[in-house]
């Protein structure tokens, strides 16, 4: 394995709006995509108990375009929560072990 290959992708950034159980949130991530065997692949929503809220698939590698952000909307969170967390997967390695806090807005 390269180091290339043992970065996680990382979350730079999450803007988030919504209201009651339908969100939007738009992710920056950051990796070293090298292309088809090492791109950042998906990342998550996820509730502070690590139960999956939604989950945005990337189907091609993004070498020239670093960092760049990709929407998911439609995400349904759970009356009561204040937080959940960010976590971003490659294709080459799965998921991350960082979890990036966002605190929603009230």
């Amino acid at each position: 394995m390269t180091s290339a290959q043992a970065d996680d992708a990382a979350v730079e950034d999450v803007k988030v709006k919504g209201n009651g159980s339908n969100w939007t949130f738009s992710v920056t991530i950051r990796h070293g995509d090298t292309g088809w065997d090492d791109y950042a692949d998906g990342w998550r929503v996820l509730a502070e108990d690590d139960s999956e809220l939604g989950m945005r698939t990337l189907f091609h590698p993004h070498v020239n375009e670093q960092p760049f952000t990709r929407s998911l909307s439609g995400v349904a969170i759970p009356d009561g929560t204040n937080r959940v967390f960010i976590q971003a997967r490659t294709n080459a390695d799965g998921w991350g072990a960082a979890r990036y806090p966002v605190d929603l807005p009230d």
